[in-house]
């Protein structure tokens, strides 16, 4: 059986302020072309479908017509998206009844029956070969917000759980949670396989000692309070197919991956491979599992850091062709070092690029460090982050850095935040 693992499309994204369509349709008309010369049985996509929980309608229009495109030109494919950190679960799971009759499961959240237990069976998804037989099944757990697997009911769970021991105590309640219902579902997956049968994890968490990217997406959500160890996944998951984080790779074994995003989605992350995952299961077994790259559909370039002249030599040499759309032209990042003020820093900058079809998203300034200036630090709040000025901001006022129950209470409480201005409704 073949399957196909990708993640973290983020349809819709603004890219320091412009739009980003022709490049996500052009990965999903690669996609579907690949699905089809492929023969692929399954698509896996898991978490942060779009890029805000209210993403626009020509955002969600790619995605609809990726799927209808998709059941259209390959009838027997079943198609599994779970909602990630970035996506509204209610949103991804509105349409869920429509998407089956095209073979499409979408998973926005978990639920919990009156006893307290996981609802597992709705995670649990049939994956069929091109006879319509179950040879696999898809547990997709989409991504976990503190309010769902927090509070009274998880904690007398955990309290109660044969399996409890010292090793296994979580650090937080929230990293209980996570680790409590994925072993629900694994638990839940076991009594429902069949002989031959593969079991296929899908999740959107950040595992430990996975890389994560320069300009990390939104912060790993609780900071990196909220990883969970590999070890949750048992040898007898032939695969787990991972998403959250942009880098594509592996997470101790073959079998553990994350797929990367298929785009990259910042300018630090311009020479990271860009890639889905082709699964192909024997049995119970993984056989094979190989990166498949995605085309880039713009070019992107990162010049500098370095001296005014060294970055607009370098910006001459780049290849460019006016005659392309627009919307195809290279993205441009350029990254100037300053020993003085340059008033016309921008009026050069502007003159080296006229004529070239080139887009210019940011020009960095990198200023000067002056020894002996007691002042304030110039600080670059995009780079620098939410969080890691509010621990600058509490060691400034208190003479020492947050401990770990602050820094959780901060990061649940912008993870509220961010939630409550994208219309994300409290779980």
């Amino acid at each position: 059986m073949k399957l196909i693992h990708t993640a973290d499309w983020h349809l819709g994204q603004s890219f320091h302020g412009q739009e980003r369509h022709a490049e996500h349709r052009a990965f999903l008309t690669w996609l579907l072309d690949t699905l089809a010369e492929r023969e692929a049985d399954a698509l896996l996509v898991a978490g942060d479908i779009f890029d805000v929980v209210n993403p626009s309608l020509r955002a969600q229009e790619l995605l609809y017509d990726f799927i209808v495109s998709a059941h259209e030109r390959l009838p027997h494919l079943d198609l599994v998206l779970i909602a990630g950190n970035h996506d509204s679960g209610n949103r991804i799971e509105l349409p869920a009844p429509l998407m089956r009759r095209l073979r499409t499961h979408a998973l926005g959240r978990v639920s919990w029956l009156d006893d307290g237990r996981l609802d597992a069976e709705r995670l649990l998804v049939p994956l069929t070969d091109a006879t319509g037989e179950t040879r696999a099944w898809c547990l997709a757990l989409p991504f976990l917000r503190p309010a769902e697997v927090t509070g009274a009911r998880v904690a007398s769970d955990l309290d109660a759980s044969s399996d409890a021991s010292p090793k296994d105590d979580a650090p937080n309640d929230y990293v209980a949670g996570i680790t409590r219902v994925h072993r629900q579902l694994i638990e839940a997956a076991r009594d429902r396989r069949q002989p031959g049968q593969a079991l296929v994890a899908m999740s959107h968490a950040h595992l430990h000692g996975a890389a994560v990217s320069e300009a990390s997406e939104r912060p790993i959500v609780i900071g990196g309070e909220e990883s969970i160890s590999a070890a949750l996944f048992p040898a007898e998951i032939a695969y787990v197919a991972l998403g959250h984080l942009h880098r594509a790779q592996q997470v101790g074994e073959a079998r553990i991956r994350y797929s990367g995003s298929p785009l990259p989605l910042d300018f630090s992350e311009v020479a990271y491979p860009h890639q889905v995952v082709e699964v192909t299961l024997d049995g119970e077994a993984l056989l094979e599992a190989t990166a498949i790259p995605v085309p880039r559909p713009v070019a992107m370039h990162r010049i500098g850091p370095g001296p005014l002249e060294a970055v607009l030599a370098e910006v001459a040499t780049l290849e460019d062709d006016p005659e392309q759309p627009r919307d195809q032209w290279p993205w441009l990042e350029m990254r100037v070092e300053l020993d003085a003020p340059i008033p016309d820093l921008r009026s050069r900058v502007d003159a080296a690029l006229a004529g070239k079809a080139l887009r210019l998203l940011r020009l960095e300034r990198r200023l000067p460090r002056v020894e002996g200036n007691n002042g304030p630090a110039r600080v670059d709040l995009e780079t620098l982050g939410p969080r890691n000025l509010f621990e600058r901001t509490w060691e400034g006022r208190w003479g020492e850095p947050p401990d770990a129950d602050v820094l959780a209470d901060f990061d649940r409480l912008r993870q509220e935040v961010q939630d409550a201005d994208h219309g994300e409704e409290p779980a």
